[in-house]
């Protein structure tokens, strides 16, 4: 699903840690994959919050997604020793709020390289 969007994403998570290794809080991360990604030039919007519903009514709580990509793919950023059930569980939540079926939780707090997992709902 999506190989060829997959593999751009993929090669911008892989410049970036290229670049900046391991060590930096999320939100350095954050900034530097929105400028590779412009960069190269695929379209995304950062932080765009979602609104939630509950039997019709919108929800004041709102999820935020680090990433959607080709507006069709969520991306989740970490930078935490490894990716955890947590990080999965946020990211299938996302995906279910925006009934989007793929996501790729990316994690620049490994070492020696970037961990990525790719989520289908």
């Amino acid at each position: 699903m999506y190989e060829e969007e997959s593999y751009v994403l993929r090669g911008a998570a892989f410049e970036v840690y290229k670049e900046k290794g391991c060590g930096f809080l999320e939100k350095v991360y954050q900034e530097c994959i929105e400028l590779e990604l412009a960069m190269i030039q695929v379209p995304f919007v950062a932080k765009r919050p979602l609104l939630l519903n509950y039997k019709g009514k919108t929800l004041s709580a709102k999820y935020e997604p680090d990433l959607i990509c080709f507006d069709k793919i969520i991306v989740e950023l970490k930078a935490a020793s490894k990716i955890c059930d947590e990080h999965r569980a946020q990211l299938h939540n996302y995906l279910k709020a925006t009934n989007l079926r793929l996501g790729f939780l990316m994690n620049f707090g490994h070492h020696p390289g970037v961990q990525i997992e790719r989520i289908v709902r």
